[in-house]
């Protein structure tokens, strides 16, 4: 008896070690190969210390000139195309100047500035609020400054859209998917419930492309790193005047404006 109950738990024993090291391995093997795919990412992403946008507003004639910024941003994205305004979503949007720069708005503005549109979208704050007020870290901010969403952490709460005060956000409230026009693979459909918006293309920079917006821009966006002194976005802001959205607020928005 004493035997066969001996022989029975070294087996015992033995099988709950398979069992419990099989999982190890598995882990080790997708961390291995999750390793191994990073590294082959990282030799070509586009890095930044904190990554910024500059909008050439001078090269902006008529709300046609923002359009194909807007068409390539949301074909890639898989933003769905809804006609009704309650359900828009918008990662990228025409605004007027007055509530663009509500802040900067006086009686005798600038007449081209007062009938022109201006390209807004999320401006991937320093001090982003929506980042603080999110209670399960689905909105969150990179070392690199973009402020991220997490679509399977979004709770729907809507507590980062109250936070914006730029309403860069878009709230999904019905299914998505039925009015995309042509479903991309490159980035993940989103679900009724979830919050979206802007995220600077980083599945793109991941692979070394720029942002999309700026590729169909014909030269009125630039991208780069605020903190590289060589960077095309510096030297647009060492030359020349610009503007941020309610700056008084004290949100460090990383977008700027040349007026």
């Amino acid at each position: 008896m004493k035997s066969g109950r001996r022989s029975f738990l070294k087996i015992a024993g033995v099988s709950a070690l398979g069992i419990g090291i099989k999982p190890v391995f598995n882990v080790l093997a997708t961390s291995g190969e999750q390793e191994a795919s990073q590294m082959l990412t990282d030799e070509k992403a586009l890095t930044a210390k904190r990554w910024a946008m500059v909008v050439d507003v001078r090269k902006i004639n008529s709300i046609e000139d923002i359009q194909p910024m807007i068409s390539a941003c949301h074909r890639i994205h898989n933003v769905p195309d809804l006609k009704n305004k309650n359900h828009e979503i918008k990662w990228i949007w025409p605004e007027k100047f007055e509530h663009a720069f509500p802040t900067e708005e006086r009686e005798f503005l600038f007449e081209k500035l007062e009938n022109m549109f201006f390209p807004v979208m999320c401006n991937h704050c320093v001090n982003a609020p929506c980042v603080r007020v999110c209670p399960t870290k689905a909105t969150f901010k990179r070392e690199d400054g973009i402020v991220m969403m997490d679509f399977h952490r979004c709770i729907g709460c809507r507590f980062c859209m109250a936070a914006c005060p730029y309403g860069s956000r878009s709230f999904n409230f019905r299914d998505p998917r039925p009015f995309i026009e042509k479903t991309q693979s490159t980035f993940p459909t989103r679900m009724m419930g979830v919050v979206e918006k802007c995220n600077f293309c980083s599945e793109r920079l991941a692979v070394g492309q720029m942002p999309a917006c700026v590729e169909a821009s014909n030269g009125i966006l630039a991208f780069g790193d605020i903190y590289d002194p060589e960077s095309e976005v510096r030297e647009l802001l060492k030359e020349n005047y610009t503007i941020r959205r309610k700056e008084v607020l004290g949100t460090e928005p990383q977008v700027y404006y040349i007026i």
